[in-house]
């Protein structure tokens, strides 16, 4: 008999591994399925059949418990900033100049890991973090659901959020065998420390493994896994399938125009979204481009609010608001709650398949579209000198730097390049075609199809 545990933290993690083909695949493996939730358990209601649902009571960090943290998290950055701009660009952004407890606390911590951030410390500060919380009642009751259920294998479905790091200790106490699965294609190249030590790893790609190597030294390959990711299945999925007669009837589309799909990121990263949106606007009015639709994707971890007067000001731009509901308040990380409907899932699947073309800011949507063989123009034109958000700055990130060394889509640094790449693909939609099948190789390794029973496969063997 196999028992597994699988820690779902997050409204992302929710998409790619419940309503992937993941569930059904673990399921067939495994002879019982626990999903350990960070969710509220009745989001699972309409999906679940054989698996049981445990609701994790929140775990919130208390002052100390997020010093040591900050410090192994701001320590590792320090070990690896070396030619690395990534990750020198995130040791900045976490600076502080705040006048209370946690700023003047993290202008300690940086002055402190500035000598010690060796890996050696690294794991000093770990095992501080974690005599910070081992006596939290929560982190008590976490232990309390292990010796009661006694999985063969733990596995987690995301390496970063703070909040899984009492799981992870106390399965560490209980020697119970931890896998993770890397969430992102930028999270290991260009991100702070992972929350936790694992035994085995899941990855998208060749590339990923050998990221994991190099940032993780007491990581063995033999205990890394090349599996692709379900972040994308759902597009191998007949169940998610929308022809294109429904799609133009539910978004109001002109049959006759070409789609242009302008994709945006959240405020934090993506701050000039709606510059780009109103320089496309204007470039269609004034016929600069030609019989499209500009169908606008607002990202699912915001509200929209703050498009609301470049909505007003065109009002022949469509909008696809994705059907993400927020399943609780007061989370210490509240967006991680939001969680997608299946209506929402079978969207975006329609929106990668039947637009001529997809617009981002250096966002994963570059991959997804990919998948679908369309072409794909990343807008960049804030620098230091210009007064706008500095977004040309992520081009030197090493996810990004491999998107610009492939030339798998085209960077528009200006209006002028923006609309000239908008002409030239829609022209010509199979331009750098064999450019973006070279990034998503070298991006994700494995095929779409069959990556739930791929990754249930692997975990079984693990267990």
């Amino acid at each position: 008999m196999k028992k597994i545990g699988i820690v779902i933290t997050d409204g992302v993690g929710f998409r790619n591994f419940i309503l992937s083909d993941f569930l059904v695949e673990v399921e067939k493996s495994f002879d019982e399925v626990i999903i350990l939730s960070c969710l509220p358990a009745e989001i699972f209601a309409d999906f679940i059949i054989n698996s049981r649902i445990i609701e994790l009571p929140v775990f919130a960090e208390k002052f100390p418990t997020w010093f040591f943290r900050k410090a192994k998290e701001v320590a590792h950055l320090k070990l690896h900033k070396k030619d690395n701009f990534g990750i020198t660009d995130n040791l900045n952004t976490n600076t502080s100049n705040a006048k209370n407890p946690r700023g003047y606390a993290t202008r300690l911590i940086f002055r402190w890991t500035s000598i010690f951030h060796s890996e050696n410390w690294i794991q000093c500060y770990t095992q501080l973090q974690q005599w910070s919380f081992k006596n939290n009642p929560i982190v008590k009751d976490y232990g309390a659901i292990f010796e009661k259920e006694r999985f063969d294998l733990l596995f987690f479905t995301h390496q970063r959020p703070p909040f899984i790091a009492p799981l992870a200790y106390q399965a560490q106490k209980m020697k119970l065998k931890t896998v993770s699965f890397i969430f992102s294609w930028d999270n290991l190249a260009s991100k702070g420390r992972m929350a936790a030590e694992f035994d085995y790893f899941l990855v998208w790609s060749d590339l990923m493994k050998k990221e994991l190597l190099h940032f993780y030294k007491t990581v063995q390959a033999k205990n890394i896994e090349i599996v692709g990711t379900p972040q994308f299945e759902p597009y191998v999925l007949d169940r998610y399938y929308v022809n294109k007669e429904e799609f133009l009837l539910k978004f109001e589309l002109d049959p006759l125009k070409k789609i242009i799909c302008f994709s945006c990121g959240d405020s934090s990263t993506s701050k000039n979204d709606a510059l780009y949106i109103e320089t496309i606007a204007i470039a269609i009015l004034e016929k600069r481009i030609l019989d499209v639709t500009l169908l606008v994707r607002t990202s699912p971890a915001e509200d929209p609010i703050r498009f609301a007067l470049v909505a007003e000001k065109f009002p022949f731009v469509k909008w696809n608001f994705p059907k993400w509901y927020l399943s609780r308040k007061g989370h210490q990380e509240e967006w991680s709650q939001r969680v997608p409907t299946v209506e929402d899932v079978k969207d975006l699947r329609g929106i990668l398949n039947h637009s001529d073309l997809n617009i981002n800011m250096l966002s994963t949507m570059s991959l997804d579209f990919m998948q679908f063989a369309k072409p794909v123009i990343n807008t960049v034109f804030g620098t230091k000198e210009n007064g706008l958000y500095d977004d040309q700055r992520f081009l030197k990130y090493a996810h990004l730097i491999n998107v610009v060394n492939t030339k798998a889509t085209k960077i528009a640094k200006n209006e002028k390049d923006l609309v000239t790449f908008i002409n030239d693909y829609l022209e010509n939609p199979i331009l750098d075609e064999a450019n973006r099948e070279e990034l998503l190789e070298m991006q994700v390794s494995k095929p779409l199809k069959g990556t739930g029973k791929r990754i249930a496969e692997t975990l079984l063997q693990w267990s």
